[in-house]
C-alpha cells in the first residue's frame, strides 16, 4: 500500500508551521524577558539618588550575579541594551510578536521615531 503524496505534504506543512510558530513564540518570550529586565533596571535607577553612578553600579552588580549562572545574555552590554529597549519601547503591548530580538536590537539604535516606526511597519508587513 502506498501513501498519498498529498497526505505527506499536508503533514509536512503542519510540522513546518508548528516549528516556525514555536520558534517565534520562544523568541517573543525572550523579547519580553529582556523588556521586563530593562523595566526593572530603569525603575530601580530612577529611585537612586545619583542615577548615573548608581546605574553603572546596578548593571555591573546584576551582571556579576547572573552572567555566571545564565551566560552572556546577562553581560553589562546586554543589560544596558535591556534598559535601552525598555526606554525606546516603554509600552509592552506595543511590542510585536513578529519581530525578533535581533530586529529589536537594530531598531533600538534608530533615534528617529518616524524612521523606526517605518521599519517596524515594513518588518511586520513582510514577516
Amino acid at each position: 500500500m502506498k501513501l498519498k503524496k498529498s497526505l505527506l505534504h499536508q503533514i509536512q506543512s503542519i510540522i513546518t508551521s508548528s516549528r516556525e510558530n514555536a520558534i517565534r513564540t520562544i523568541d517573543f518570550e525572550r523579547v519580553m524577558m529582556y523588556w521586563n529586565i530593562g523595566k526593572v533596571i530603569f525603575e530601580e535607577e530612577q529611585g537612586g539618588k545619583d542615577r548615573a553612578k548608581y546605574g553603572e553600579f546596578l548593571i555591573k552588580a546584576i551582571s556579576e550575579e547572573f552572567q555566571p549562572k545564565f551566560g552572556s545574555g546577562f553581560s553589562v552590554r546586554q543589560l544596558e541594551l535591556n534598559r535601552q529597549f525598555f526606554r525606546t519601547f516603554p509600552i509592552a503591548h506595543a511590542l510585536r510578536s513578529q519581530l525578533s530580538w535581533t530586529l529589536y536590537r537594530i531598531l533600538i539604535r534608530i533615534e528617529n521615531h518616524d524612521k523606526r516606526e517605518f521599519y517596524i511597519a515594513e518588518a511586520t508587513k513582510n514577516n
